[in-house]
């Protein structure tokens, strides 16, 4: 299964921003089931990208 434009663009910024900020990026799964990409920034930042793009902090 491959991520669609929108999560590869978001996945994209949000990479950059935690590298403008010194954050290492640990963790990053893309989800078969939900069609999300989990990602985890340093030891605490979590989002979840969905299919159309947009991101949540749960």
């Amino acid at each position: 299964m491959e991520p669609t434009i929108e999560q590869l663009r978001a996945f994209y910024t949000r990479c950059v921003r935690a590298s403008n900020m010194f954050q290492p990026i640990n963790v990053v799964r893309l989800d078969e089931r939900t069609k999300r990409i989990y990602v985890l920034i340093g030891d605490t930042i979590q989002i979840e990208i969905y299919p159309n793009g947009e991101v949540t902090f749960p």
